[in-house]
């Protein structure tokens, strides 16, 4: 790690309102994983969509190799060696691998596109990473890991030299985490520089070699990985030291309020069996497809299941829908915000009070001010970062949308909240906030249901954990059975 691909010198950013950017600086070198670290809001996306020609820099210089290098668009970064890979995939689900990785390169014969030979292609750079995907094959038949190879792939043979990887494990099981890091591994050795971007500090220890800090569109230092760790990091993620991560009081919680007896869906749920009670967080641990977010779509009645029963407080809930769910007291935050909960165009107001509309709306006529008042009473208890209602909700940060969604389900009253994977894609500080809302809400009574891929929010937020193994419950481990080695083997069903 010697020579310095990247400069990015005193680098400025002007939104109307909003100075976004401050006066940050950030290098990378050839053969080297540099973490960008910050909270939601810090100016992480703005410095990267600036490096990847989607922003014009308000002032500041760049260098690439050392040459002063102004990057106006798109194509300026990829002719430059630049190339970003998003935390939502950029891919064409109803094409080909090997058309998606010469999108609007595609590689011509006699005037006409070439299929053999993009098929050809495309299969060779599949090899060269060791993946046993078909050229052929429709990228909507891939899985989340998959199509990140193959996002990874199409970035190489733009030649890139300086890759950006935005939350790239948000969506991965452990075991794809292992590849997809050991194809990071291979990519340092073949002096690519690569720009990470997470929120899972676990993460940077083991794959990062430095960690640059922003807060509030600021620089505020880089640290080499080897010789920092969390504390100091948080400490300059927040500006304070972050106690208390972990919130949690354990109640003796003893009132079963839904109760779900043999639980199919003819497809991948075979006969499950739980219940949760009053007080209580109920964690689902689990690999990707192991069926944790299906069986809450089915409890919801977003999907039907063919056999089973439901009941809350000790009577059968038949549910066919959302609608029916929430009568009977249910509420879910689904696992993606941005495709399955937000309306990015509308109002941090409309956003929160979407699903309590009965309690303004009598007939045609609406009381704007019971609407404002619970808007406001979510904002207040969620400690939501807005200027006002009216914001449009996609202004806002990742954390703050999150903390918007979980409004929205408690302005339903419900008895049981279902959070699927309710820190994804947030920061440290917004993850802290959660928690502490989680623990004040079971110790007034509500019963938690937790899906989480992160296994330490698993291990330090839960009173109980279901392990899913292929559709099936492999486990229920009481709290002083709930150990990572322990939800491992019973998640990969080597002690099913």
């Amino acid at each position: 790690m010697t020579n310095t691909l990247l400069e990015m010198r005193h680098i400025k950013k002007h939104f109307p309102g909003v100075q976004a950017l401050k006066d940050v600086s950030f290098e990378l070198l050839a053969g080297e994983v540099h973490a960008l670290l910050g909270e939601n809001g810090a100016g992480k996306s703005t410095l990267i969509k600036l490096l990847g020609g989607f922003y014009a820099a308000g002032g500041g210089v760049i260098y690439i190799n050392g040459k002063e290098t102004a990057i106006h668009s798109v194509e300026d970064a990829q002719q430059n060696g630049i190339s970003i890979i998003h935390q939502e995939l950029a891919l064409v689900p109803n094409m080909t691998v090997a058309e998606n990785i010469f999108l609007g390169r595609e590689i011509m014969q006699s005037g006409v596109i070439s299929y053999t030979k993009m098929n050809e292609a495309a299969r060779e750079k599949l090899e060269s990473f060791g993946l046993a995907i078909e050229s052929e094959a429709l990228v909507n038949t891939l899985t989340i890991a998959q199509q990140q190879m193959v996002e990874i792939i199409k970035a190489l043979s733009f030649n890139a030299k300086i890759l950006v990887m935005d939350e790239p494990t948000s969506s991965l099981s452990e075991r794809d985490v292992a590849f997809l890091f050991e194809t990071i591994r291979k990519l340092k050795q073949n002096n690519v520089g690569i720009v990470y971007i997470s929120h899972r500090m676990s993460e940077l220890y083991q794959i990062t070699d430095r960690i640059t800090v922003m807060r509030d569109g600021e620089y505020i230092g880089t640290k080499e990985t080897a010789k920092t760790n969390n504390d100091e990091l948080i400490g300059m993620m927040v500006g304070r030291t972050l106690t208390n991560y972990y919130t949690r009081t354990y109640n003796i919680a003893n009132e079963t309020v839904l109760e779900v007896k043999n639980l199919s869906d003819g497809r991948l749920i075979k006969n499950i069996s739980f219940d949760v009670k009053k007080g209580e967080i109920l964690g689902f641990a689990g690999l990707v497809g192991s069926g944790r977010s299906e069986i809450m779509k089915c409890i919801f009645g977003i999907d039907r299941f063919t056999e089973g029963s439901i009941f809350v407080e000790g009577k059968e809930a038949r549910i066919n829908s959302p609608d029916d769910a929430m009568r009977f007291g249910l509420a879910l935050v689904p696992e993606s915000r941005k495709t399955e909960a937000l309306f990015p165009a509308q109002s941090v107001r409309f956003n929160i009070t979407l699903e309590a509309l009965a309690e303004f709306i009598k007939g045609i006529v609406v009381n704007s001010a019971k609407e404002e008042t619970i808007s406001m009473q979510y904002v207040n208890n969620m400690r939501i970062k807005t200027p006002s209602l009216e914001q449009l909700i996609n202004n806002l940060s990742g954390g703050n949308q999150q903390k918007a969604i979980i409004g929205r389900a408690l302005a339903t009253l419900p008895k049981v909240l279902i959070l699927d994977e309710p820190t994804r894609g947030v920061d440290v500080a917004a993850k802290a906030e959660i928690y502490a809302v989680m623990n004040a809400l079971v110790k007034e009574g509500l019963a938690i249901i937790m899906i989480s891929s992160e296994l330490p929010e698993v291990i330090n937020m839960s009173d109980r954990v279901i392990v899913m193994h292929e559709g099936r419950v492999s486990a229920a481990l009481s709290r002083d059975g709930i150990t990572q080695e322990t939800i491992m083997r019973y998640a990969t069903g080597s002690m099913a």
